[in-house]
């Protein structure tokens, strides 16, 4: 079920929303559970069991954790949790890639191949459930009060299939108490309407504009860049969109859920690309790898080290493809060498940075977008002139240009404010039956990117 689908708009949310504000405080949680557990299975029943298994034994594990005494136990349930989440998440996930890679390493068919289905959403509620044994073991969280309180922070539907990735110490006392106030209500529902036009009306118009580029066997230099920056502008306004309704959707049971986006593409430098980029992931990967693996605290070797493991299994987390690893890995290069060259460069105008990451960041996102290495090599080749200059279309290079306008251009309108005025009530009911219209006057409204993640 997706969060544009009419089945959606106006059956499962007006009916879960009437349930919930009718019901008493204490059994919110229960029926937002219980709900989400719908969610879910209308888009995956045969996977429901694995999703409440994670749960269980998270739930399990914490509340043994928590009662534990000596150092040896806490350490015993926490190792549990990573053992089952993590081997769950490997075999799912990897299993696939390392027996089709180990049949090609050794030219051999003896080697089975593994062809196992990912469950949606595998890679963001692993992480999430995770979070809370992990706290635990820190000491940076207290003890869910219930087991419903803890599953209802797992599934929670606006959030399970595609993030943000929310930890339970930012949820634990919103699960506990929280207000429900007409202001962030409406705020939520501005919100998430703004990520519907997102996702509706611009990353599948960029997508459909980009489609026929890479349809082309070879591309030209001016439909490489044109494809690839229209590929950036997509998966944008994709993910940002699908976060933005989450948010929002978060607020109408009144949750705030983390911000996952901060105009990654205003970024100065590397490293504000990814305080800006997917924040959840990043910051998830920072204070559970990064840091852990010693961060930057042991000499500049080790730290382009730990880098490069962070960024190499955060691409590997995106998907099992040795392309996914490639992109993480460009991205640990481009972090470690703009720490190694930091005191050593000029540091230029703010416009200027801006294009650098800009422009680099378009080219790294090649391995992402494309299925195989020799299929990048040729965007690479083609983006650095090789290959002639290409037929892009007029009407391309203007989706080039409103791409750009909406990412560097300040908005127009600011869902998180707390008075809305009757012009901005005006534009985003416009908004919103304008994003169905255009949707769903396509033959095929794509699913978000990341689900397949």
């Amino acid at each position: 079920m997706l969060f544009y689908e009419y089945a959606f708009l106006f059956v499962f949310l007006p009916c879960v929303l009437l349930v919930y504000y009718a019901l008493p405080k204490r059994a919110q949680n229960g029926w937002l559970f219980v709900s989400s557990c719908g969610f879910y299975a209308a888009s995956s029943l045969s996977f429901l069991p694995l999703l409440l298994t994670s749960i269980a034994v998270d739930y399990f594990a914490g509340s043994r954790l928590a009662r534990a005494r000596e150092g040896a136990q806490r350490k015993l349930w926490l190792v549990l949790s990573l053992l089952v989440n993590l081997g769950i998440l490997a075999w799912f996930k990897y299993a696939g890639f390392l027996s089709s890679s180990l049949r090609a390493l050794f030219e051999s068919d003896g080697i089975p191949l593994i062809e196992a289905v990912l469950p949606i959403g595998i890679s963001f509620y692993t992480f999430q459930s995770m979070s809370y044994t992990i706290d635990l073991y820190r000491g940076r969280t207290r003890p869910v009060d219930s087991f419903l309180d803890f599953a209802a922070f797992v599934t929670m539907f606006p959030q399970l299939i595609a993030g943000p990735i929310v930890r339970f110490s930012h949820l634990n006392e919103q699960l506990r108490s929280r207000t429900h106030e007409l202001d962030r209500f409406a705020s939520g529902l501005f919100t998430f309407i703004l990520g519907l036009a997102k996702k509706l009306l611009v990353a599948d118009t960029l997508a459909a504009l980009a489609a026929p580029l890479f349809l082309q066997g070879q591309p030209g230099f001016v439909d490489a860049w044109i494809g690839m920056i229209l590929f950036a502008g997509q998966i944008y306004f994709d993910f940002s969109g699908y976060s933005d309704m989450a948010i929002g959707l978060g607020r109408l049971f009144g949750f705030e859920l983390p911000k996952n986006f901060d105009a990654p593409y205003k970024a100065t430098s590397f490293s504000d690309f990814w305080r800006r980029w997917h924040i959840t992931l990043s910051s998830w990967l920072r204070d559970y790898l990064y840091i852990p693996l010693g961060g930057n605290r042991r000499g500049n070797v080790r730290t382009f080290l730990n880098l490069a493991i962070t960024m190499l299994l955060g691409g590997l987390w995106h998907g099992a493809s040795w392309n996914f690893v490639l992109w993480g890995g460009l991205h640990g290069v481009l972090l470690a060498a703009e720490r190694a060259l930091r005191s050593w460069l000029p540091t230029p105008p703010i416009l200027v940075r801006r294009a650098i990451v800009f422009i680099a960041v378009v080219l790294v996102w090649t391995p992402f977008k494309l299925e195989a290495f020799p299929q990048t090599l040729a965007w690479w080749s083609a983006m650095a002139g090789l290959e002639g200059i290409g037929q892009a279309t007029l009407t391309q290079g203007m989706g080039v240009l409103v791409f750009l306008g909406l990412a560097w251009l300040p908005p127009l309108l600011r869902p998180d404010s707390r008075r809305f005025r009757l012009p901005e009530l005006a534009a985003v009911a416009s908004l919103f039956v304008v994003a169905l219209i255009v949707g769903y006057g396509r033959l095929d409204p794509s699913p978000f990117l990341y689900f397949r993640f």
